[in-house]
């Protein structure tokens, strides 16, 4: 699941929570390209603003804001893909199981 407070507010026990960031404009560039392939009429600086609203808007609400939980896996995916994220998310879970240290069940 994902979101901007899924880790933080929705499931705070979750075992396995990731904190992806990647720069603005890179993550502009990507929503300007998914917004032009759906005939979209924006501009990238107009979509560069846009997501900086979002951000200093989620990050400063009082219910939930948009904030990295204290035990979150963090992952800059500035320079990658989609699927290569999925990759590294996997890879990070994967090590965390075979240490023993994940999946606590009684």
């Amino acid at each position: 699941m994902e979101g901007r407070d899924i880790g933080t507010a929705v499931f705070p026990d979750a075992e396995f929570k990731f904190f992806l960031n990647a720069d603005v404009n890179v993550r502009a560039q990507r929503r300007f390209e998914e917004l032009q392939a759906k005939g979209a009429t924006i501009t990238l600086p107009e979509v560069l603003e846009q997501l900086i609203e979002r951000d200093r808007r989620d990050s400063g609400r009082e219910l939930a804001p948009l904030k990295q939980a204290r035990d979150a896996i963090v992952i800059d995916a500035t320079k990658f893909s989609a699927k290569a994220v999925a990759e590294a998310m996997k890879a990070k879970i994967d090590a965390i199981i075979n240490s023993g240290k994940g999946l606590k069940r009684a």
